[in-house]
């Protein structure tokens, strides 16, 4: 096992004072009358939190927050490419047989959406099990290095991921993920069967069953009315692909000219990051400190604001097929499936049964995209039942099945 290095966030004050200067040249568009958010982030929002990431935000009293959490960084090998610096935070619990989960974000968020269930999912309980927990910064997120050469996709991300874990010492292990985090980790199921073990995604998708593949699921969506709940999940999946997905096309064919603005202009960063948190969320209220904390961990960046952008790019034009193979069946892994009544699109249950051995499913009656940082206690109750005694995914792995109460050497 390869010892990682101990990480502190630490950004320059003259970083901090450059971003100051930065936005105090700002200069804003106008914005029509009464169009509220129908054209993108409001005037007024982006110009009030403009004015307090500049003379009020403390960064480093978030920086401080950070800090607290257990952060390391490792080089770990990505076949084709030199090796990834990656950034994680790694939380063992005091349980000998805790279960290795690793919690893999995606974009707009960064690790820092662990935090929250971080607590709760290390802790011990003679009725719930527990995990230790390593959570990465993607290779070009977060603090994790830049990725210099052409064609890394969500596939070199599960590679990276799965070698870190490797590293660490989890030959068997389970993962939690959504947006990126459900494409890496649904390739890392299909990529090491042998080592993960089963996984839960709380950003489901999938396609519609096949009479060839899925017979009976095909049959049993051909003759089900939908219920009121799949109802509300198709206006808001339509609502994502007519009015909320643009983003999606331009970092998928053009990131490289959107990310001028975005590295160059931190109001430009702010506006673009601000509306998904406000349009992917289910009325989370989000505080001026945690939407600028979020905005700045990308500004700050190791690899820059721009390079997370690429993700996009590389998977759509990538040569592993990736979207097609991960809305596909994978047979190793267990799965869980959690589905959020405010994600950026939710197919019905039956599509979701397509994708693998589903061994547990829920609807969860709010919450939406970030659903680790708006619903903490929701994914940990997933987990909780989902790899507990009872539950599908009960040990798993091997010797790991969360309850020992033994203390760990740490």
């Amino acid at each position: 096992m390869v010892t990682p290095t101990p990480f502190t966030v630490s950004i320059s004050d003259s970083a901090i004072d450059r971003l100051k200067q930065k936005l105090a040249l700002s200069t804003f568009p106008d914005e029509l009358e009464g169009s509220g958010w129908e054209y993108g982030s409001p005037l007024a929002d982006v110009k009030r939190l403009a004015a307090y990431w500049q003379n009020d935000f403390d960064w480093k009293a978030q920086e401080a927050k950070l800090n607290k959490l257990p952060q390391f960084r490792l080089k770990v090998p990505v076949k084709g490419y030199d090796d990834v610096d990656m950034h994680f935070v790694h939380q063992k619990s005091n349980v000998k047989g805790a279960i290795p989960l690793i919690f893999v974000h995606g974009w707009p968020g960064s690790f820092i959406e662990v935090t929250k269930i971080l607590p709760l999912l290390t802790q011990a309980g003679s009725n719930q099990p527990a995990f230790t927990v390593v959570a990465p910064s993607l290779p070009n997120f977060g603090f994790s290095s830049l990725v210099t050469k052409k064609g890394f996709e969500a596939r070199h991300c599960a590679e990276a991921c799965h070698n870190l874990m490797q590293a660490l010492g989890y030959t068997s292990y389970v993962t939690q993920g959504g947006d990126w985090g459900t494409w890496t980790t649904r390739n890392m199921g299909f990529l090491y069967p042998q080592s993960v073990k089963a996984s839960h995604i709380n950003m489901v998708r999938a396609s519609a069953p096949k009479p060839t593949q899925n017979p009976l699921l095909w049959l049993q969506y051909m003759t089900t009315p939908y219920t009121e709940r799949e109802k509300q999940d198709v206006v808001r999946t339509t609502w994502f692909k007519e009015q909320g997905s643009g983003y999606k096309g331009i970092q998928a064919s053009k990131p490289q000219t959107l990310g001028y603005g975005l590295t160059d202009s931190p109001v430009g960063l702010l506006a673009w990051i601000y509306e998904k948190l406000h349009d992917w969320t289910d009325s989370y209220p989000w505080t001026d400190d945690e939407i600028l904390t979020w905005v700045s961990i990308y500004y700050f960046s190791t690899a820059g604001p721009t390079a997370s952008t690429r993700i996009y790019y590389e998977t759509e034009h990538g040569k592993f097929g990736t979207r097609a193979r991960c809305q596909s069946y994978i047979g190793g892994p267990k799965l869980g499936l959690a589905y959020f009544p405010r994600d950026i699109g939710i197919v019905p249950k039956t599509w979701g049964r397509t994708l693998g051995p589903v061994v547990f499913e829920r609807d969860h009656k709010d919450g939406g995209h970030f659903a680790a940082w708006e619903k903490p206690d929701a994914i940990v109750s997933d987990l909780r039942e989902m790899f507990g005694k009872g539950g599908g995914a009960y040990g798993v792995v091997e010797g790991k099945k969360g309850y020992d109460s033994e203390s760990a050497e740490l």
